[in-house]
This record gives C-alpha cells, structure tokens and sequence, in this order.
C-alpha cells in the first residue's frame, strides 16, 4: 500500500466527521433570517458564531464585503446591510477605546 493512502482515508473520514457537526442556531433577532438563509448557501452557522469571538462591528462589514467581493456571494447591497446589521448588534465585540 503506498504511503498516502492512509492519508487520504483520515481526511475522508475527518471531512465526513466535520459533515456531522451539528449547526449552531443563530441568535433570535431581526435578520436572523436572513442571516441564516445567504450565509448557509456556503457555510453553517457555525462560522459565524466561531468568527464572534474576536470580529468588531468594522469586522463583520469586512467579512460581509469579502464574501461578496472575493467569493461572488450574490447578496445585494440591501440584503448586506441587513445582515451586518444583524451581525452587529447580536455577533459584534465592542471595540475597546
């Protein structure tokens, strides 16, 4: 047997294991909806609510407008708004002074 195939098997069963985290619900509140709906087309939520730990308000925009801009997330300028909005006011760290 060659040298990588037991390589190959562990990221397969691995990829298969991450396949079985359960999602993380999103926070009640308004956008959540939306939140959920456009991000879930390329993540879980589980990216999100990881990101909140260290993301500030100018953060969650940035992450909003890389999805959009580097990987073509088609989300329109409305739809953005509102889920940096909801971002913010339920994922966001207060910047410290």
């Amino acid at each position: 047997m060659k040298r990588w195939v037991p390589v190959v098997l562990g990221a397969l069963v691995c990829q298969g294991a991450l396949a079985d985290d359960p999602q993380m619900p999103l926070k009640p509140g308004a956008g959540d909806e939306v939140a959920s709906a456009n991000c879930n087309v390329c993540h879980t939520t589980n990216y999100i609510v990881m990101n909140s730990q260290f993301l500030t308000p100018d953060g969650w925009r940035a992450e909003v407008t890389k999805m959009r801009s580097a990987f073509g997330a088609p989300i329109d300028d409305t739809t953005a708004a509102e889920i940096i909005s909801y971002l913010t006011a339920h994922y966001a760290l207060i910047p410290k002074p």
